[in-house]
């Protein structure tokens, strides 16, 4: 009882050093005190925990050292490397465990007295990698840590450590495996019976990522320049056409719409007086999704605009309509104007015509496997079937990131929100707005239809970005593990926004 009563104090004491850090300031990360320590960190863990090194251990542990883990309770030095030499290091040939310091996290305080320096409290995060059998490496977990190092005789010895807050995320870190091999993700798309995908991953605002994975017809491979219907991810784009025309000053967000277009089946409905393009762009018309969802198959309105949020792919065909009467041009010669051309989208099109190469178009499938026909439509959509690559429309998300072509008002109306939608999440004009807990946010878009499962995510303050191209009822079912790899605890964000009730 004496033992276990003394190493209780002791983990008082390292708990209340720990605590009391944070009133001492953190060492700058070009001082000799910090490097000197991550260079013991580095001898400590890099030449001895994962080449299994014992010496390394036996040279940099102090004699008193004790080693306080939350799962497996309190050693000292003798304890802890029998441990190590009976347990992680005693089958090289079947085991091996790798130790990764998130450099990031690492924060490191000096302890003096009377202006002389005697140690460091180093506090941090780590993540421990495994290989079992000669298979590939795979996550095992993540924990903090606080190690404290003390001069003794001259040299640095870690005295007291404490290894806490274990986590273990196969769902997640697991899978991330699958993204670094090709014939692995091409057999996970299999299993998933997903036939095309399409991936762009946007970094420093910058597409640095280009895949597209499966097969257009069987035995034929997708090129990477591979043609995606990615239906409702037209509605961005014919936002940013209108939000240009608005920076030019030949727009206004909040003159009503009727000056320009009045759908005849709401001409006598003193609410079309009031739609205005922010309305539209907001997702606040009143219109329903679609008229042919209404038994008398006509436009309606469901409530007065600007008073609530309801997704409608009408409100951005009576946009089109609006702007292709003012300006005497088709949408999709506004869109070559403003944004196709400018930023050389050139197998980007609102329309099916001679410049789409039909041998690169990805079909749309059923989930059983079945394909539909081929939708070819020669009058632009304003809310959907925009004909796009993953490297188009990973352009022209970097170009929304960036404000292109937008003034400064502008960028701050698309961004603000201006409608909530569902579960914490807002609209703002084109595009729907995620907010973080470290105060960062993004801006997102899909895209559903028969064949069609798309969607994007981008960060204009961090300037990254997700695209998710697929070519079937139900692509959704690999959002999740893509979603989580590629934005990692924002990921994490988004998913629990979307399951959440």
């Amino acid at each position: 009882m004496k033992f276990i009563f003394s190493k209780k104090i002791v983990l008082f004491l390292v708990i209340s050093i720990f605590f009391s850090a944070s009133s001492i300031a953190q060492l700058d990360k070009n001082s000799e005190l910090y490097k000197t320590i991550l260079s013991k960190d580095s001898l400590l863990f890099n030449v001895g925990f994962n080449t299994c090194d014992i010496s390394q251990f036996e040279n940099l542990l102090s004699k008193d050292l004790v080693f306080i883990h939350d799962k497996d309770g309190i050693s000292g030095k003798k304890e802890f490397l029998y441990n190590l030499r009976n347990g992680l290091c005693s089958r090289p040939d079947t085991y091996q465990s790798r130790r990764e310091l998130l450099k990031s996290s690492t924060e490191i305080y000096p302890l003096h007295k009377n202006d002389t320096i005697y140690g460091a409290i180093q506090v941090g995060t780590h993540r421990f990698y495994e290989t079992i059998a000669g298979k590939k490496e795979r996550f095992a977990s993540s924990a903090k840590f606080t190690n404290v190092w003390l001069l003794e005789n001259g040299e640095w010895k870690l005295t007291k450590s404490l290894s806490y807050g274990h986590e273990t995320d196969f769902d997640i870190y697991e899978e991330a495996f699958i993204f670094d091999n090709d014939k692995e993700i091409e057999k996970w798309l299999k299993s998933n019976n997903i036939p095309t995908l399409g991936l762009g991953v946007i970094k420093e605002g910058e597409l640095q990522q280009i895949k597209v994975y499966g097969d257009l017809t069987k035995g034929k491979t997708a090129p990477y320049n591979t043609i995606f219907n990615v239906a409702s991810l037209a509605k961005p784009v014919t936002a940013m056409v209108a939000l240009k025309i608005v920076s030019s000053g030949k727009w206004d967000l909040d003159e009503p719409i009727f000056k320009y277009w009045t759908d005849p089946d709401v001409a006598d409905d003193p609410r079309s007086k009031k739609l205005t393009t922010r309305h539209i762009l907001s997702h606040q018309t009143g219109f329903p999704n679609w008229r042919y969802s209404n038994k008398a198959n006509k436009l309606n309105f469901q409530f007065e605009p600007g008073s609530q949020y309801q997704y409608s792919g009408e409100g951005f065909e009576y946009l089109r309509k609006a702007l292709e009467n003012k300006f005497n041009k088709s949408l999709n010669q506004l869109a070559k104007e403003l944004i196709l051309e400018p930023l050389t989208m050139t197998d980007t099109q609102y329309i099916w015509n001679d410049k789409i190469d039909g041998k690169r178009v990805a079909i749309g499938y059923d989930s059983k496997g079945k394909p539909y026909k081929t939708v070819k439509n020669k009058t632009a959509n304003g809310a959907d079937d925009l004909l796009t690559t993953v490297e188009d429309y990973g352009k022209f998300l970097v170009s929304v990131m960036n404000g292109v072509g937008l003034s400064e008002k502008v960028f701050e109306d698309m961004t603000t929100h201006q409608v909530e939608t569902k579960n914490g999440k807002h609209f703002g004009l084109g595009f729907e707005i995620y907010d973080f807990k470290n105060g960062d946010y993004a801006l997102s878009h899909g895209g559903a239809d028969k064949g069609v499962q798309t969607i994007v995510f981008i960060f204009p303050k961090t300037k990254k970005g997700l695209l998710i191209f697929t070519n079937v009822d139900d692509g959704y079912k690999v959002y999740e593990k893509i979603i989580a790899h590629y934005l990692r605890d924002q990921g994490k964000e988004i998913m629990e926004i979307e399951t959440s009730k």
